[in-house]
């Protein structure tokens, strides 16, 4: 059986036949996003079988973040399908021109990797890891616990992710179910804001400012009855923005309110920043601020993206059963990874990295300023720029041979702008990209607009 939506014949009979009959239509492009999907009954008369069936073909498919659903509304393919996530529409970067796009660290200010591969590989050949050992390296721990113990956070159990998109999506599956709400900052990540829906989870935006989520939005969030907030502590992407004392005060105010809120800090600029962290999970005394909560750290920024490591700790419940989940999935992370991200952290002298980034910063900020460009850059590894228009702004700095990023890609209903990452450029590169900014901004009457 099949029902004709404009040109396209759905088809199937049981729930989950028609659920990969519609999700096929949206991947190819068939079914456009916002197109309306025809009501539970019509549907099921026209297929031949029970509203049920369409009903639970229809959940699987908001489960997925395919459709969303809005009552008696109906249903809809949703405007961003998690089957086209932000970066399938990264536009190429053609030869000659200077990618600021890719939120990549200075390969130069990267370790180099070998003495501590090799290490890792003599310590496997004398203790190689074998089924039914630990699942975190102790050293890796020990690390971790002292990290986390000198920014303020309680003593809880540690674990290990392949980065935090990983360790995100472990902790939202431990904690969540599909349709809960979530608060996110906005702009923010767009790796999270397309992994909610892939989850079934909903996205709550909440603005942002250089000192970072906007307590007013947080508090309408948490009004909203969202069952969870992800903060980014430092070197937000793609604002730069980082949670200043006052801020943090503010927000653990909120959150002490409502126990009940998953808190998930994501410091994935550990390592690069030289601003310090103020934790929302505690207060200065070390008390929880919530029931369930997880702060986690990543590698990747600071020792290179390849090491898929990410350590996290968290409430005692949300990390069994995170740690639970894990045996009965992967397993483990792989101790050569463990190994060599604890044989270089441990060694690890992050002041130089975060000083060079923060002067490259600091010097394309001043630029911009003096042109009359107002930017944002606080901490990590880029800059963000409110423009009027971002596909011209976009389209006019590739003109110029300079790639950045689109706004769209870290948007919810935030305005536009656009990202610049700072880490493939030198401090005499900044006026000359700063120029060409102010003019691709610069109205035919000569003022900069958009700032």
């Amino acid at each position: 059986m099949f029902f004709v939506l404009g040109d396209y014949r759905i088809t199937g009979r049981r729930a989950t036949e028609i659920a990969a009959d519609i999700e096929h239509a949206v991947s190819s492009g068939i079914l456009e996003p916002g197109t309306a999907l025809p009501p539970l009954r019509d549907l099921a008369g026209e297929l031949g079988v029970n509203p049920n069936t369409v009903a639970a073909a229809y959940r699987l498919l908001r489960d997925r973040g395919v459709i969303e659903t809005a009552g008696r509304r109906g249903s809809r393919i949703r405007s961003r399908p998690s089957l086209t996530p932000r970066d399938a529409f990264r536009p190429a970067v053609p030869a000659g021109t200077r990618n600021l796009a890719d939120g990549n660290p200075d390969t130069a200010l990267l370790p180099d990797l070998e003495a501590a591969v090799r290490a890792a590989a003599l310590e496997h050949r004398g203790d190689p890891v074998m089924y039914g050992g630990p699942s975190l390296d102790p050293r890796l721990r020990g690390l971790a616990e002292s990290s986390f113990a000198a920014d303020g956070i309680p003593a809880a159990p540690v674990g290990v992710a392949s980065g935090s998109l990983d360790a995100l999506e472990r902790i939202f599956l431990a904690r969540l179910r599909p349709g809960d709400a979530v608060a996110v900052e906005d702009p923010g990540w767009g790796s999270l804001l397309d992994l909610l829906p892939a989850l079934g989870l909903k996205a709550v935006p909440v603005a942002v400012d250089d000192r970072g989520p906007v307590v007013a939005d947080v508090a309408r969030a948490l009004d909203e009855g969202v069952r969870a907030l992800v903060v980014t502590d430092r070197a937000h992407n793609p604002t730069g923005a980082a949670i200043g004392a006052e801020r943090a005060a503010a927000l653990r105010a909120l959150l002490t309110e409502r126990p009940g809120v998953l808190l998930v800090e994501d410091d994935h600029g550990h390592g690069i920043v030289d601003l310090p962290f103020h934790p929302l999970c505690a207060g200065p005394d070390g008390t929880p601020t919530t029931a369930a909560w997880a702060v986690l750290r990543s590698a990747a920024k600071s020792l290179g993206p390849d090491l898929r490591v990410a350590v996290f700790t968290g409430d005692p419940e949300t990390m069994d059963r995170v740690r639970g989940r894990q045996r009965l999935g992967a397993g483990w992370v792989s101790h050569l990874l463990q190994r060599t991200v604890a044989g270089l952290w441990a060694v690890e002298d992050s002041a130089p990295a975060a000083a060079s980034y923060r002067v490259r910063r600091d010097a394309l900020l001043s630029a911009l300023a003096e042109r009359g460009v107002a930017a944002h850059g606080r901490s990590g590894l880029n800059i963000w720029i409110p423009v009027p228009d971002e596909t011209a702004a976009f389209a006019g700095l590739l003109q110029r041979g300079w790639a950045v990023a689109p706004g769209a890609r870290f948007r919810l209903a935030s305005p536009p702008g656009v990202r610049l990452t700072v880490s493939p450029l030198t401090v005499d590169e900044m006026p000359g990209l700063a120029e060409d900014v102010a003019a691709v901004l610069r109205g035919s009457d000569g003022d900069v607009r958009g700032v």
